[in-house]
């Protein structure tokens, strides 16, 4: 950990105290990032950047303000954290403001495995490399899928040092990469394009997929879309394959933030204790894993990471919190805190017994859902509907490609009536989900 930022954190403590803070709160990150976008083979988008910036936090009598500067200069920072406690002393009273009581005990940044040198060793050349390569191949391997939305590889580093007045003082050092790949196809001349993606993510090089793997999923995750079909409105079993089922699980997570709860702005308000799924969904939030993308030692105010159960065999049994919806809701800081909300660690639905094939031949007639598109989802009520595009189950064999859909439903109902779970669960992403079966949703066509 450079110790520059932890001589700037320091400091402007001591000038937060100066000034007439009760208590506040430093954070400061050094990051450097590069990104690489080609389309059919050319670059088109390059960056390489490296910033460096603070946040802080100052709370005078139970009053907040924030400041955030990327000019780290001594007499730009005095006079920042000066200015943050006048502002502190002319905002309202809250009595639930404040940092946090309680830190736990933080885990050792070399367990977590966040960081890896070896991302490092990759020249611009090679970088842009991968994106090239990862297109080329796909556009190859089917003469249907002859158009690209582009390619793009994305490395970063970062350095985060947190400090406040109670005597929390901590850092950690990660990194970051992806690949990802978009292309079109297009079967015939009277059919219309149809397209879609695949990627890559992960905090170790060594796990991250390689051009070919990524350009075969994408290729057939492409032409699975050809052909497609019109179907009836009609109520049916919906299958969601992993990605699309995390996107349900995100919907999820905002209705079991703190900050939703006390502002009662989630179906899931007054539910703790209560059964609001079927009996095989489990949902934890864990920021402990080794090597996964939302694993972290602690969150943005100093509370140590660990491992929350949300939903247990369909019981809702914790919310995530951050300091100041803790003491809103008379709970605890779960590690999910910003400042200002909480946020996902390593947030996924824990997986099940069956086998993705297994799920789709219970179904006798059903939509194997493949991509969603638009926003709807109201998380006051759990009312959802979405735009989709998917594959259509006949007496469990995926039959043929179907678009021009909505699929509507509740999320409350939906988390009941989840009857099936996969065994395919893969962290692809802060947020994970594996295949999901839903007994019943509204399917609208033509």
């Amino acid at each position: 950990m450079s110790k520059q930022i932890e001589v700037i954190a320091d400091q402007v403590l001591r000038w937060a105290r100066t000034a007439g803070a009760d208590d506040a709160e430093a954070s400061v990150h050094e990051s450097t990032e590069f990104s690489a976008g080609v389309r059919m083979g050319t670059v088109e988008t390059l960056t390489e950047a490296a910033s460096r910036g603070l946040q802080l936090r100052v709370f005078v009598d139970q009053r907040m303000a924030r400041a955030g500067t990327s000019d780290l200069r001594p007499e730009t920072l005095e006079g920042l954290t000066q200015r943050a406690v006048e502002r502190a002393r002319l905002a309202n009273a809250d009595p639930f403001a404040g940092l946090p009581e309680e830190t736990g005990v933080v885990p050792e940044t070399e367990t977590l495995k966040l960081y890896d040198p070896a991302l490092e060793e990759w020249s611009a050349a090679e970088k842009i490399s991968l994106a090239q390569e990862t297109e080329r191949i796909g556009l190859n391997l089917d003469p249907r899928v002859n158009n690209s939305g582009g390619a793009s590889f994305h490395v970063g580093r970062s350095r985060v040092w947190l400090v406040n007045t109670r005597g929390f003082a901590a850092g950690y050092r990660s990194t970051g990469c992806s690949l990802s790949l978009h292309l079109l196809g297009q079967d015939g001349d009277q059919q219309a394009q149809v397209s879609d993606y695949w990627f890559t993510a992960a905090r170790q090089r060594s796990e991250l997929e390689t051009p070919e793997e990524v350009a075969r999923r994408t290729v057939e995750r492409v032409r699975r879309h050809l052909g497609a079909r019109k179907i009836e409105t009609q109520e049916v079993p919906v299958v969601f394959e992993p990605v699309l089922a995390a996107e349900l699980l995100s919907d999820l997570f905002g209705a079991v933030t703190g900050n939703a709860i006390y502002l009662r702005r989630s179906f899931l308000v007054d539910q703790l204790g209560k059964k609001i799924a079927a009996e095989g969904v489990t949902v934890i939030d864990d920021g402990l894993l080794p090597g996964r993308l939302g694993t972290r030692p602690f969150d943005r105010e100093g509370v140590a990471s660990q491992r929350t159960v949300v939903i247990e065999n369909g019981v809702l049994r914790n919310y995530l919190c951050g300091a100041y919806s803790a003491r809103k809701l008379k709970l605890r800081s779960t590690g999910n805190g910003t400042g200002n909300g909480e946020t996902p660690t390593n947030f996924y639905l824990a997986a099940g017994p069956h086998a993705p094939k297994e799920i789709i031949a219970t179904v006798k007639q059903g939509l194997y859902v493949t991509r969603l598109i638009g926003q709807g989802v109201n998380l006051v009520t759990g009312d959802y509907s979405r735009g989709a595009f998917g594959l259509w189950i006949e007496n469990g064999e995926l039959t043929y490609p179907v678009h021009e859909i909505t699929i509507s439903g509740n999320l409350r109902r939906m988390m009941e009536e989840m009857e099936m779970v996969g065994s395919d669960l893969q962290f692809r992403d802060q947020i994970a989900a594996p295949t999901v079966k839903v007994s019943s949703m509204s399917v609208a066509g033509k």
